[in-house]
């Protein structure tokens, strides 16, 4: 018998191996799902309970939608710092429009609860869009644009009203601006109104994502940039539209989170950008760009908000659980790579 033919077996076998490993570590992210619910539904006796379940609904909603948005920045090989920024923004305009309302001359236009949420939308639409435009334009990396304007709209937040709340955003009767709280707390078919939107906002970027040229072209730039260029595609014109898009989101979770707490603050959303990064990453999209599903960060999400929201009711110090935290996204990028060099083992042995 020749060496080539002992060593047939091996080498077959040693690639099914491979093969089966990255089976896993493609799954990943259904596996660690999986995990999180079983060890807390067997450690913690109140966690399947039904009102645990949907303050968890409403955890996994709120990350969900910033996990989307910032899905299509890593996609493209980006970062966005100022999400949570956003989030806080948002929900003082929306406080401001509802009870301040716009001064014009010598009187004040209270606007219905429709336009004040589309107008608090288009905010966070714009300052997505200053943020494309600092790094398309101007050429400033996306790390630091982003996290300049992170300090920029926070601090714009606090002088909004200085530093202070808008409380009781119920809206007056007579002039027609009530029904705000049913954004973040009613139901549609019995169903939270903030899942629907999830849901609407899962599929419209997964129909972007993989069935437009739109999506082609954020996965293209996001595999190489330069190559990107020379093929002519719109480089400039989709970045601009992904870190719109990741402020439109930013701007929908604001006005979801000061709905349910029927106040706005401007400190809400602190740190939700770390959050929302660490479900995309969790989920399989690559920080390097050019490889990702939103569906993985939807999952993602649900994964960090289970693990956050189960870490409290078990009674595990905020300390701990910034460390945990912390070691999670560290673990999910370490086998991120690992994935990438063992497709890459698979790939040549075949």
């Amino acid at each position: 018998m020749s060496l080539s033919t002992k060593l047939m077996p091996q080498n077959s076998r040693a690639a099914t191996t491979s093969r089966v490993f990255l089976l896993i570590l493609r799954l990943r992210i259904f596996l660690a799902l999986f995990a999180v619910l079983v060890y807390f539904a067997v450690t913690t006796d109140r966690f399947l309970t039904i009102n645990n379940l949907l303050i968890m609904a409403q955890h996994i909603t709120i990350f969900g939608i910033l996990s989307i948005g910032m899905t299509l920045v890593i996609l493209m090989a980006g970062i966005d710092l100022s999400v949570g920024s956003i989030v806080g923004f948002a929900g003082m305009a929306a406080g401001y429009l509802i009870m301040e309302g716009i001064p014009i001359g010598d009187h004040v236009l209270f606007l219905s609860v429709p336009s004040v949420i589309v107008v608090t939308c288009l905010i966070g639409l714009v300052i997505g869009l200053v943020n494309g435009l600092l790094i398309t334009y101007l050429n400033v990396a996306p790390f630091i644009a982003t996290l300049g304007m992170l300090y920029v709209i926070r601090g714009a937040a606090l002088l909004s009203n200085d530093g202070s709340t808008f409380s009781s955003l119920a809206g007056y009767e007579e002039l027609t601006n009530t029904g705000f709280f049913f954004l973040g707390t009613g139901t549609v078919l019995g169903i939270g109104t903030p899942v629907w939107i999830l849901a609407g906002l899962t599929g419209l970027a997964i129909v972007l994502a993989q069935k437009t040229p739109l999506g082609r072209y954020i996965y293209a730039i996001g595999g190489n940039e330069s190559a990107a260029v020379f093929s002519g595609l719109p480089v400039r014109r989709v970045k601009l539209f992904v870190y719109a898009f990741s402020g439109f989101c930013a701007a929908i979770v604001g006005l979801i989170v000061t709905s349910q707490l029927h106040t706005a603050h401007p400190m809400t959303g602190d740190t939700y950008e770390l959050r929302a990064i660490a479900a995309v990453v969790l989920g399989g999209t690559a920080l390097a760009g050019g490889r990702g599903t939103i569906i993985g960060s939807v999952i993602g999400a649900c994964v960090i908000s289970i693990l956050n929201d189960g870490m409290v009711m078990s009674g595990i110090s905020n300390f701990w659980q910034m460390v945990i935290m912390g070691m999670v996204i560290i673990f999910a990028v370490v086998v991120d790579q690992a994935q990438q060099r063992l497709e890459k083992r698979v790939l040549v042995s075949i």
